[in-house]
């Protein structure tokens, strides 16, 4: 039996990857990943890259992809709590323009698997997270796209999040409610919506 549940979320090419937690008085035991695991759920990719994050409280990074080279990304919270979501970009997709949001945090060792043709991001719910992920390829400078965080057309339900939309993605007015400000990058203001988005053609 295999260490790895893998479960397929409600948008094709979206995966929930639960471990096998092995504890006792002393701490707890269990695989990240699994190669065969993943293989035997129909998930054949290879990574090339692992990257960490740490943000705090309010932070809010994405939606992003790559345009030329898409990454496919396993990711997963090591400390803390996140919303992580994931927007369908792939033009041909029944479900174009739809998102699926999870909870990730340490407590429940969920991971998310994202294939490429998605949009990516995730807002921390907690004082601070700490994000781990694989990635399918490279990240190359210049190539990278994104899309509006709070898009009315696609309607993101962030939890914990209050504001009011001003048209733009800037995060003016949003914040948690406990007054925590939203807090995003300048670059992550300026990215248009889904109907001036990058849009992938398989």
């Amino acid at each position: 039996m295999g260490q790895i549940k893998v479960t397929k979320a409600p948008i094709e090419g979206l995966y929930i990857i639960e471990p096998t937690v092995h504890g006792d008085s002393r701490g707890y035991f269990m695989e990240t990943y699994n190669q065969k695991d993943m293989e035997e759920a129909g998930l054949t990719m290879t990574f090339v890259q692992d990257n960490e994050s740490m943000s705090s409280k309010g932070v809010l990074r994405g939606l992003h992809y790559q345009k030329q080279y898409p990454q496919g990304k396993l990711v997963r919270v090591i400390e803390g709590e996140v919303f992580d979501v994931a927007v369908d970009l792939r033009k041909e997709s029944s479900t174009f323009g739809h998102w699926y949001g999870e909870i990730l945090s340490a407590e429940n060792k969920k991971q998310f698997y994202i294939s490429p043709g998605f949009a990516h991001g995730f807002l921390v719910l907690s004082d601070v997270a700490r994000f781990c992920y694989k990635c399918t390829d490279f990240y190359h400078p210049g190539d990278e796209g994104g899309l509006a965080w709070n898009d009315p057309q696609i309607g993101i339900k962030w939890p914990k999040l209050v504001g009011i939309y001003n048209g733009t993605a800037d995060n003016t007015g949003y914040h948690m409610p406990d007054g925590t400000p939203l807090n995003i990058s300048d670059k992550d203001k300026k990215w248009l919506g889904l109907k001036d988005s990058f849009v992938f053609n398989s």
